[in-house]
């Protein structure tokens, strides 16, 4: 199911392909891989004699991205997703860094669980793609007690957050920020009041009315968001924003920057490409947390991520099994898978001109690797041979025959996507 290289990365030249270094235009060049590193990156280069050579005209190299909030869903829930199987989705994405949030079974709350998620990427994927486990900010993720931050960091946790279950109690959450940081880790909060947020399952709006189902106030999201800007500001430590949906969040997102708050913040495809809509005939496979949002909430948040507002990109990758999202909306649970559709959908704004090639890399490179104090490849020779090689103009059915993911949860099913990896390497080894 899975390849697994046996022999050590050879020499290979990868001919005319187009890249877009930080800081730099567009261009094509051709790019030597040497003993897992770039060797060499030029207009034209020769083929050292023994070099594999692979045509690349009209194709996009990028480095290898990183999706820094994803479900695997390991241990607790393999029927839905593995790490092996996540991984593998991952791969074939584009993805070569994947963080593991935190809501296992049982959470990851203590350091054998950080360590169990270490050893099975270690033994499913030695030579990669590398997975980063979340801490859980709170023990069991209750909210009511710091978990041991200490601890998770020393084991391999890259950062903490209480995920889909956010933290009510101000001062527990402003500990937890000063903890992390005393690690030099970061807290990723999903921002929503729950009380507002309670027993709802789709945005409050005029969708929602029609349906006669309950819906989350974009103000329960925007609460938090002030909140913890707020917070970040009193206490001069950074803190980050997960998916954000709203006009609201966008604009307390502004207001942050233009105090020079140490906030960052992210957002996914579905929240820039779906309306509240989608949801339209109880369809759960549009469920997601927080929800999709209204037309107007929508074009905030693409517009926004075109003004720089937004510093990264995530999947939210969150499988789910056939008879779980094959149920009523109110017992239907939140999430979609996203790490196979995310770079093509993505894409398609930069085709369309509404976002520039060099944001979209950083959206899904360079941003995640400062924020979280990661390598970046920036293809400069010695530089890890982590890129894959992306055709824009492929098409391919979003289908069970074409996922790698255990789960086929997402409202993109059946669709012909444009743009697909065709080639991905990590260290030099060709995984796919």
């Amino acid at each position: 199911m899975y390849r697994h290289p046996e022999q050590a990365p050879s020499s290979l030249l990868i001919r005319e392909a187009l890249l877009c270094p930080p800081g730099q235009e567009v261009r094509s060049c051709d790019t030597l891989l040497q003993d897992g590193k770039i060797a060499a990156v030029a207009s034209s280069l020769d083929a050292p004699s023994g070099t594999e050579i692979l045509q690349a005209k009209g194709k996009y190299l990028f480095p290898s991205f990183i999706d820094a909030h994803a479900h695997l869903r390991e241990p607790g829930q393999e029927y839905k997703e593995d790490i092996a199987s996540g991984l593998n989705a991952a791969v074939h994405g584009g993805f070569g860094t994947v963080f593991a949030m935190g809501n296992t079974n049982p959470c990851n709350d203590a350091s054998a669980v950080t360590r169990f998620m270490l050893e099975r990427t270690r033994t499913a994927w030695p030579h990669g793609p590398r997975l980063y486990p979340v801490g859980a900010l709170t023990l069991g993720l209750e909210g009511t007690a710091l978990s041991p931050m200490g601890e998770l960091a020393q084991a391999g946790c890259i950062a903490f957050s209480n995920d889909g279950r956010p933290v009510a109690d101000t001062e527990i959450f402003r500990r937890g920020m000063e903890y992390a940081a005393q690690w030099n880790r970061i807290v990723i909060d999903h921002c929503e009041d729950p009380f507002l947020a309670k027993d709802s399952h789709m945005n409050e709006g005029r969708m929602s009315s029609r349906l006669g189902v309950k819906g989350q106030p974009t103000v329960a999201e925007a609460l938090h968001v002030a909140r913890d800007i707020l917070l970040a500001e009193y206490l001069d430590l950074p803190v980050h924003l997960a998916h954000i949906s709203c006009r609201q969040s966008v604009e307390l997102l502004r207001f942050a920057r233009e105090r020079g708050v140490k906030v960052t913040a992210e957002t996914c495809p579905h929240y820039l490409l779906l309306e509240e809509t989608a949801l339209d005939g109880y369809a759960t496979a549009a469920k997601v947390n927080p929800p999709l949002r209204s037309a107007e909430d929508t074009a905030a948040v693409r517009k926004a991520l075109t003004e720089g507002i937004f510093d990264i990109l995530v999947t939210d990758h969150a499988p789910h099994a056939a008879h779980e999202k094959e149920n009523t909306l109110d017992a239907a649970p939140n999430g979609i898978i996203g790490l196979e559709t995310a770079v093509p959908l993505t894409f398609a704004l930069v085709r369309r001109g509404e976002l520039t090639l060099p944001a979209f890399t950083r959206l899904w490179h360079y941003g995640p690797a400062a924020i979280f104090h990661l390598p970046a490849i920036t293809f400069t020779p010695g530089d890890a041979a982590d890129l894959f090689l992306f055709d824009p103009d492929r098409e391919w059915r979003v289908s069970r025959e074409t996922l790698h993911s255990k789960s086929l949860n997402t409202p993109f099913l059946g669709q012909i996507l444009r743009g697909q990896v065709v080639a991905h390497w990590i260290g030099g080894y060709r995984l796919v």
